[in-house]
């Protein structure tokens, strides 16, 4: 028989799981921070390793390369897991505005400004921009995973995949919008985009 986990040891992982995120959200932060006062590109691993008082072979544990600590978006794993959390009987859409609801509403207003810097920094730097659409492919297929557990169905079931990427699309849509008008409420708007998408995508 294999060993017993106890209540200690789900402790102790969880424990270890906080501390990394800890230690994860303040290399970004720090990077973000860096990024605004001199630039992107005249910022190194080494300079955001020593602002985030980690040794830069820490930082590349986290994040493998600058563009991926620029890109790293800590609030999908928490969007994802209050989807699933949410009541069987919404439907998938609207289970996932109540996630996103619930997931910003208990960002605080420090969070919530790295959260536009990196989305600036993204609109601005053209790299950036080309890796995001790599990312979306990923998304993609993390929302299919969440929402086949709650369909019932597998992963890669066709209409369970077109319907995440449905979702992604709307986040895409919302970039754009940010593009032309920085100023947009990013919630309000993804929302009003699921919201269109739930109603059938009328024209």
């Amino acid at each position: 028989m294999g060993k017993r986990v106890t209540q200690a040891d789900r402790s102790s992982v969880g424990l270890r799981e906080r501390k990394k995120a800890k230690t994860r959200a303040a290399i970004q932060q720090q990077a973000l921070r860096l990024f605004a006062e001199q630039g992107y590109d005249a910022t190194t691993v080494e300079q955001i390793a020593a602002a985030a008082e980690v040794s830069p072979s820490t930082f590349f544990r986290y994040f493998p390369t600058k563009e991926d600590v620029a890109l790293y978006d800590a609030l999908d794993p928490l969007i994802i897991a209050a989807f699933g959390a949410q009541p069987r009987e919404l439907g998938p859409i609207d289970a996932l505005r109540r996630a996103m609801r619930e997931v910003f509403a208990a960002l605080s207003p420090a969070e919530l400004n790295d959260l536009q810097r990196r989305f600036d920094l993204v609109r601005e730097i053209p790299g950036l921009r080309a890796r995001m659409l790599e990312e979306f492919s990923r998304t993609i297929m993390l929302m299919a995973e969440v929402l086949a557990r709650r369909q019932g169905r597998p992963a890669d079931d066709f209409a369970v995949r077109t319907f995440a990427g449905a979702i992604v699309g709307v986040g895409m849509a919302v970039l754009l919008a940010a593009d032309e008008e920085p100023a947009v409420d990013f919630l309000a708007l993804f929302d009003a985009g699921l919201a269109h998408l739930e109603a059938g995508l009328p024209l």
